[in-house]
């Protein structure tokens, strides 16, 4: 049976990003019997510091890391990679897997895979998206992202990309490392089982909230998702329906900013919920959206652009090469330019029924023919052989 250690997620069966959803699924969605699953767990709490937690047969060393926020990762991920050699060794694991999710570890990645190269393991690197472009870096965090890039494609064995986009860019980019490349994206699932639970109804209910009645938002709350822009267009629309942000704007001066800048507490059709992890919640708030809008401009294939494809019938995407790769015909695209999105949200609202059902048709089919979790497993079993 195959040893299989993923590095870079905060945890299996943890409610945080992109990272989290997909090892959770992939491991889920894997055959039984066919690997044995390793995942270090980030832990703040230094009383469970190196502690083993089994959880459905997946072990999880917990490793832990202070709170200094966006360094945490960098931090946790460096000390579970480094951990590596003597973690091999004591469990006496032959030619394992070692899977590590994002460019975060810099130039000091080659000496921790050195070792592990030498105990026959084989290092596949996912690069996500690309973090450097991202709007919330300064330059510096900028250049220091490059740099982590370079390194980690040079002294991995295997790129793995989500998006044939980024995909293109390794191979391009660093042609001269001659680095085997696949494209293996996220996974989503056709019709989950969703209940109108106490949950739901207290959310509907206590933020004014109708079903089919409103235009929803799910994903972190940064510049590059384009909130400013959507929320801008948004307000200028004939809409009587709400927009409802689904995003951790907790404490996030991003929110004051965009506060000054648009002045949406006048618009009583904006509606921030706050985070919402619970699966169920989610999916049905995605199920009972009029449409879903998507501003994310940075990274590879998203989760939350899967999941509104498989639930919402109308998904209005910012036009990012990403985003087209994903769903392709079964969208609505919009631009930066004034008015746009505001043109195509009143387009979205003469929409009649054959019409919404034209689109929310398309987006199925586009998750059943590319990216359900079935398609994604088999990919990474053939590759891991």
């Amino acid at each position: 049976m195959k040893d299989i250690i993923i590095i870079g997620a905060r945890g299996y069966q943890n409610n945080y990003g992109g990272w989290e959803t997909f090892v959770t699924n992939l491991i889920a969605n894997y055959p039984k019997g066919k690997a044995k699953f390793h995942v270090p767990e980030l832990t703040t709490d230094k009383t469970q510091k190196n502690k083993i937690i089994v959880k459905d047969n997946v072990i999880c060393p917990q490793l832990y890391s202070p709170q200094v926020g966006f360094v945490t990762m960098f931090i946790y991920a460096i000390k579970a990679l480094a951990k590596m050699k003597k973690y091999l060794k004591d469990n006496n694991l032959k030619n394992p897997i070692i899977y590590i999710l994002g460019c975060r570890m810099g130039p000091i990645y080659r000496f921790l895979v050195k070792p592990l190269k030498k105990q026959h393991a084989q290092i596949y690197m996912n690069p996500d998206g690309l973090e450097w472009k991202r709007e919330k870096w300064a330059w510096w965090i900028k250049q220091c992202f490059k740099i982590s890039e370079r390194s980690m494609v040079k002294h991995s064995d295997v790129i793995i990309c989500d998006s044939m986009a980024i995909k293109n860019y390794i191979d391009t980019h660093y042609q001269k490392y001659h680095k085997p490349s696949a494209f293996i994206a996220y996974g989503a699932y056709l019709n989950p089982d969703i209940k109108k639970d106490n949950q739901i109804k207290a959310i509907l209910k206590g933020n004014g909230i109708q079903e089919k009645n409103y235009y929803l938002i799910v994903g972190r709350f940064v510049p590059e998702n384009n909130y400013e822009l959507i929320i801008k267009e948004f307000m200028k629309s004939n809409t009587s329906k709400d927009l409802v942000i689904v995003s951790n704007v907790e404490e996030n001066k991003f929110y004051q900013e965009l506060q000054t800048k648009t002045n949406f507490p006048s618009d009583k059709r904006i509606k921030f919920i706050g985070s919402v992890y619970e699966k169920n919640t989610l999916n049905y708030l995605r199920k009972n959206a009029y449409a879903y809008i998507h501003g994310h401009s940075a990274g590879g294939t998203n989760p939350s652009l899967l999941e509104a494809l498989s639930l919402t019938d109308i998904n209005i995407l910012y036009n990012a090469v990403y985003n087209v790769e994903v769903a392709t015909f079964s969208a609505l695209y919009f631009s930066k330019r004034e008015n746009d999105l505001k043109k195509i949200i009143e387009k979205a609202e003469q929409f009649d029924t054959k019409t919404i059902t034209k689109y929310s048709k398309l987006a199925k089919e586009r998750i059943k023919s590319a990216y359900t979790w079935k398609i994604v497993v088999d990919k990474y079993q053939k590759l891991w052989k």
